[in-house]
């Protein structure tokens, strides 16, 4: 396994996991691939960020002032380019992921059978099932706060392409991320 000092999100980007290894602590899910890095998920938010000409601490701030969101606050880590990233847990979270928000598709129930701990499944636009530790209502709000942040930064205004999605009500069977 290949593993990288750093990594740039970019549009393929889809998730940034958090892992305990010694030789990384970052696994970044692309639509493609998997990227095995050394830095935390909120390093490479953070240095995200500044390639964008901001900090993290910055575009916070700002979603807070436009929204009045204190927690968990979703990141316009680049409106020009539409990347915003959400976190499943306080950012100071060791185990918080950071989803990229236009790349998911739809969050469904979990039917878990052979790992209890899976809530909920988040459906990315190319298909790609990625298991999470989240319920769907958390997954869903953080979501749709991702949504308002798009609508109120987006430069564009309704050219965003991106919709509310609806939570699936029945249970799908087991998916895996790959």
């Amino acid at each position: 396994m290949n593993t990288q000092p750093n990594y740039r999100i970019t549009e393929k980007t889809l998730a940034l996991l958090p892992v305990r290894q010694l030789d990384y602590s970052t696994i970044a899910i692309e639509e493609d691939r998997k990227i095995y890095i050394q830095k935390k998920p909120l390093q490479l938010i953070c240095s995200a960020c500044l390639d964008n000409c901001s900090t993290y601490e910055g575009r916070r701030a700002a979603v807070e002032y436009h929204t009045g969101f204190k927690r968990k606050v979703p990141i316009p880590i680049s409106p020009s380019k539409k990347l915003y990233a959400f976190p499943t847990l306080s950012p100071s979270d060791f185990g918080c992921s950071w989803i990229m928000a236009n790349n998911v598709n739809c969050i469904l129930p979990a039917s878990s059978q052979h790992n209890a701990a899976i809530q909920s499944i988040i459906v990315f636009h190319n298909g790609l099932h990625l298991e999470m530790e989240e319920s769907c209502y958390v997954l869903e709000k953080q979501y749709q706060r991702s949504v308002m942040c798009i609508m109120q930064f987006s430069s564009t205004g309704s050219n965003t392409n991106v919709h509310y999605i609806k939570i699936e009500a029945k249970h799908t069977s087991r998916l895996s991320p790959y």
